[in-house]
């Protein structure tokens, strides 16, 4: 398909362009209210620089939080507890098709042995399908959440990234796609068994009691394990633009939602329209209730030591590159941050949302230069900072 990197700081591509990546229907999605997506978006990780994507796949920016500890197996047992994101005047998904939580797992026939597992909710979303190549279909339901689970893997030779596995997360007692809502709490215990059979993800939804699993074994890779034993920083995916832990919670941004028009596209700070970013216009994250993330326990009963933030453009950087530094602030021109909320007691990511007790210099909380290098790649990645310790 020609080594398109959409997130790598090119210029905004033209929709006849979009249309051979995306495919034709990414350009003319309904607007919200009755529509689906029928065109198998494919939201993949972000590479490095000599990365392209395979298929109907797009890159994007991943700012995440890392919860960090230094006990052993910290990294293959680690259960997260968060509180799903509720519409207001701005529907959750028009600042990003999706957030997720995900981590490195070992992958014999990726690069350097590592593949990157994102297990993607996606908000006001009935999962319809989720496609061998990393994609998936939904139609719009307001307020309702389903997952889908991709794995991303390099080949050794090529560079190509697609998927090594792919589930639709199903509800173990009424099957069909586990359907979460806004306000639930939920806990996502990632974990591995004897059987050695494939990281374990089960989700339970603990506001209705349902629950669903996920065994990343997959048909021609095998069984996908957790690659680090420590949620340390420096036991990174080394193909990867950024040095973290292991384990992450990132949300997609630089994407129209699944029902914006167009859907599911490309676009960068500074974009108001053609298509509208409001990736990158915290006003916009502040019209609907926060994603609440209430924390992380481990298998031996610790919780979260610490916790740190990075992003694979460099936070401000990436905003002032586009909109011009004496323009931050401006509408579409702002990079959402990671704060902790006192009164929810959970951190948040988007902006100051009522409650929130510090934000950690909000944008400025992500390193804007490359000083740390892939643990074998040997190339330059962003540096994580701590936020709590």
């Amino acid at each position: 398909m020609g080594r398109w990197k959409f997130a790598l700081g090119v210029s905004a591509l033209p929709a006849t362009v979009l249309a051979l990546v995306l495919g034709p229907a990414a350009l003319t999605a309904g607007a919200v209210g009755g529509s689906s997506n029928a065109q198998s978006l494919c939201i993949a990780h972000h590479p490095q620089d000599f990365v392209w994507y395979t298929s109907s796949c797009t890159g994007h920016d991943e700012p995440e939080i890392d919860p960090l500890s230094n006990h052993p197996g910290s990294a293959q047992d680690i259960t997260w507890t968060i509180v799903l994101p509720t519409n207001g005047a701005a529907q959750v998904d028009s600042v990003g098709p999706t957030f997720w939580i995900g981590g490195t797992v070992s992958d014999p026939n990726s690069l350097f042995g590592e593949a990157f597992l994102e297990l993607q909710f996606y908000p006001n979303s009935i999962t319809t399908g989720c496609t061998a190549g990393g994609g998936f279909n939904v139609s719009y339901s307001p307020n309702t959440y389903t997952v889908c689970s991709p794995v991303w893997e390099v080949s050794k030779h090529g560079n190509s990234e697609s998927a090594a596995f792919n589930a639709m997360l199903t509800d173990s007692a009424a099957g069909g796609p586990l359907t979460m809502h806004a306000g639930d709490t939920i806990t996502d215990h990632q974990y591995v068994t004897t059987a050695r059979d494939g990281m374990h993800i089960t989700v339970t939804d603990l506001t209705n009691g349902h629950s669903g699993t996920i065994v990343l074994n997959s048909k021609v890779d095998g069984p996908l394990m957790p690659a680090f034993d420590v949620q340390k920083l420096g036991n990174a995916l080394s193909w990867g633009l950024v040095n973290d832990a292991p384990n992450s919670l990132v949300w997609e941004i630089g994407h129209t939602g699944n029902y914006t028009t167009p859907a599911g596209q490309f676009c960068l700070p500074g974009s108001a329209t053609k298509p509208p970013c409001f990736s990158y216009d915290v006003p916009t994250w502040l019209e609907f209730k926060p994603l609440q993330i209430k924390g992380v326990t481990f298998g031996d009963g610790s919780s979260a030591q610490g916790w740190s933030a990075i992003s694979d453009f460099g936070g401000a950087a990436e905003v002032n590159q586009y909109c011009g530094a004496a323009n931050y602030g401006t509408p579409f021109c702002t990079y959402p941050w990671y704060a902790f909320n006192s009164r929810d007691k959970a951190f948040t990511y988007g902006g100051d949302y009522p409650g929130t007790t510090k934000d950690f210099g909000q944008a400025q909380q992500f390193q804007q230069q490359k000083s740390c290098t892939s643990p074998l790649g040997g190339f330059p990645q962003y540096c994580s900072t701590v936020l709590v310790s």
